[in-house]
C-alpha cells in the first residue's frame, strides 16, 4: 500500500503505528481496521513472515500450553475439534486470519525498529529494512513485540558443558538439519518445552532422558482429534462459543481454586499425575513440585502423551542436580551418569519489554524498570504508547484482547476531546514500591524482573489481572485516572 510509505520523514505521519505481526500485532490491526477504520496504520515486521514466536520457534512438537478457543482469535473462530495445536497449525490459522480479513495489506517485512522518539507531540522511528536506514513519524505506537528476545536465550550456567563432544542445542535455535535418529538425548529442563520435546524426540530418538532440577505439575487434557457426539448436534458456530466460555470459566475457576486451596489443588494434580505415571516410576521426587499449583505455569500433556511416553521406554526421567558434563554425558550429583549424544538446554527464555527497541522521551532515554504500568497497558511517563501483553496465567491472546479494547477507547477519547497526547503520570501520592509485573515464581521470570516495569495492587497502576475484570473496566472503567492528556 502506497500509503504506508506517507509516514516517511518529511511527509503527514501515520495515526498508529504497529510493532510486530505476530499474535498481538494481528490481533491490534483487525481492531483498528474494525473499530476506527478511518486510521491510517502500518505494521512493522522485523522478520519475512507473519506469526512472531510461532515463525521463530521450530522445534521438534511445538504446540500451545493454552487452548486455541481462547488463545485463537474472538474474531476469527479455531473450529478444529483439538484445543491443544501445534506450531505449523498455528501459523496456518494466523495466516488465513490475516489473509480474510486482509490485514497483510498493512504489514511491512524485513522493517527493524532500531529506536523510537518522543519529540513534538509524535513518535519517530527509525528503521532497518536491509542495507537501507527508514524514518516512519507516527502519532501513536503498538508495541505488539511479546516478551521474549527473539536473539538471546536465557544464559544458563551448566558446569562443564564446554567439554562436550556432542552437539548442544537451544530449543529457540533448533537447527533444521539436526537428524538425532537413534540419538541418546537428554533435556535438560521441565517446563512446558522439555515437556513438549521429549514426547516427540522420542519417536525417533534412542533414548530420551528428561533432566530436570526441581518438576513442575504436568496435567493431561483431552485433545480429540475429531468432534465428540454432542459436538456433532450443534452447529460449528454454537459448538466454539460453548467451548470458548467452558474454557474461559473453568481456566478463571481453576486457578482461583489453586491460590485458595493450594493444599486440596496439590493432592488433586498430584493425584492425577499418579494415575497416568508406569508403576515403576514414583511421583516422588519426579512429579511432586516444591511449589503450590499456579505459583508457575501447569505444563499441558495433551491425552496424556508424555505419559505414554515413559511408559512406553523411549523416555526416562532424572530429578537431580549437574555436577559436571564431560564429553561423553552428565555426571549428576547424586553419582549417577547420563550418557548423551545430544544435550538439549530447555531452561527457559529470555524476556524484554518493547522489543529492546531504546526509547527517547523529549531527549531522555526511558528507563523501563524504573517505571510503573498503568492498567497493564501503557508505561508511566511514556505518551501515546501501549503495550500488547497477555496474561501469565491465561491465554495470551485474551490479555491481547482486553488490551484492544482499552486502546481503542482511549483513541477515541483522544480524537473526541481534541487532544493530541496521553501519558500516565505516576505522582508522589500514588507510588509505592511496587510489585512484580508477573506474578509468578518461575526461574525465568524471576530472573526477568530487574529487567520489567513494576506495578500495584490496586488500579491504576496494576499488571494484567484478569480476562473479565480487564474487559469490563476496558468497557466502563475511568480511564483518565493516573493519565494526563495533551
Amino acid at each position: 500500500m502506497t500509503e504506508l510509505h506517507q509516514a516517511r520523514e518529511g511527509e503527514n505521519p501515520l495515526d498508529v503505528l504497529i510493532i510486530g505481526a505476530g499474535i498481538s500485532g494481528i490481533n491490534a490491526a483487525y481492531h483498528l481496521q474494525t473499530e476506527i477504520p478511518h486510521y491510517r496504520f502500518a505494521i512493522l515486521e522485523a522478520r519475512d513472515n507473519i506469526g512472531g514466536t510461532w515463525d521463530l520457534f521450530r522445534y521438534p512438537g511445538i504446540r500451545s500450553d493454552s487452548d486455541l478457543y481462547t488463545f485463537g482469535f474472538s474474531w476469527h473462530r479455531w473450529n478444529r475439534s483439538n484445543p491443544i495445536a501445534e506450531g505449523p497449525d498455528i501459523l496456518e490459522y494466523l495466516d488465513d486470519a490475516a489473509t480474510t480479513y486482509r490485514l497483510k495489506d498493512y504489514i511491512l517485512f524485513n522493517h527493524r525498529v532500531s529506536s523510537l522518539e518522543w519529540a513534538d507531540n509524535q513518535w519517530k522511528a527509525q528503521v532497518q529494512h536491509g542495507s537501507a536506514d527508514k524514518n516512519f513519524r507516527t502519532r501513536f505506537i503498538i508495541f505488539a513485540t511479546g516478551y521474549y528476545d527473539y536473539h538471546q536465550p536465557l544464559a544458563t550456567v551448566i558446569p562443564g558443558l564446554d567439554q562436550f563432544k556432542g552437539q548442544v542445542v537451544h530449543p529457540q535455535f533448533w537447527p533444521e538439519s539436526l537428524d538425532y535418529t537413534d540419538k541418546r538425548i537428554v533435556v535438560i529442563g521441565s517446563g512446558a518445552t522439555a515437556v513438549t520435546l521429549v514426547p516427540t524426540l522420542a519417536e525417533r530418538a534412542k533414548l530420551v532422558t528428561m533432566l530436570q532440577r526441581s518438576p513442575t505439575y504436568i496435567a493431561a487434557v483431552s485433545n480429540p482429534a475429531q468432534n465428540t457426539w454432542w459436538a456433532r448436534l450443534f452447529p460449528k458456530s454454537c459448538v466454539y462459543y460453548i467451548r470458548r466460555v467452558f474454557q474461559l470459566i473453568f481456566g478463571w475457576l481453576f486457578f482461583n481454586y489453586c491460590r485458595a486451596f493450594p493444599g486440596s489443588a496439590r493432592a488433586l494434580l498430584e493425584r492425577r499425575a499418579r494415575s497416568q505415571l508406569p508403576a515403576d516410576i514414583p511421583l516422588d521426587p519426579h512429579f511432586k513440585p516444591r511449589y503450590n499449583p499456579w505459583e508457575q505455569r501447569l505444563c499441558a500433556s495433551p491425552d496424556g502423551d508424555f505419559f505414554k511416553t515413559l511408559a512406553s521406554r523411549k523416555a526416562t526421567i532424572q530429578t537431580d542436580t549437574i555436577s559436571t558434563v564431560d564429553a561423553h554425558g552428565i555426571h549428576l550429583s547424586s553419582g549417577t551418569y547420563i550418557p548423551a549424544d545430544i544435550i538439549v538446554t530447555a531452561t527457559g527464555l529470555k524476556l524484554q519489554i518493547c522489543g529492546g527497541i531504546p526509547l527517547t522521551v523529549n531527549g531522555k532515554p526511558l528507563d523501563i524498570p524504573q517505571k510503573f504500568m498503568w492498567n497493564g497497558l501503557m508505561l508511566q511517563d511514556l505518551p501515546n504508547a501501549v503495550l500488547s501483553l497477555g496474561y501469565v496465567n491465561a491465554s495470551w491472546t485474551l490479555g491481547a484482547d482486553a488490551c484492544m479494547q482499552l486502546t481503542c477507547r482511549m483513541l477515541k477519547l483522544l480524537e473526541k476531546s481534541g487532544r493530541t497526547a496521553v501519558v500516565p503520570v505516576c505522582d508522589g501520592a500514588q507510588k509505592t514500591d511496587g510489585e512484580p509485573m508477573l506474578n509468578l515464581s518461575s526461574t525465568y521470570l524471576v530472573r526477568a524482573q530487574k529487567d520489567m516495569p513494576k506495578s500495584a495492587a490496586a488500579r491504576p497502576w496494576v499488571a494484567r489481572t484478569d480476562y473479565i475484570s480487564d474487559m469490563l473496566f476496558g468497557r466502563f472503567g475511568d480511564v483518565t485516572a493516573g493519565l494526563k492528556f495533551l
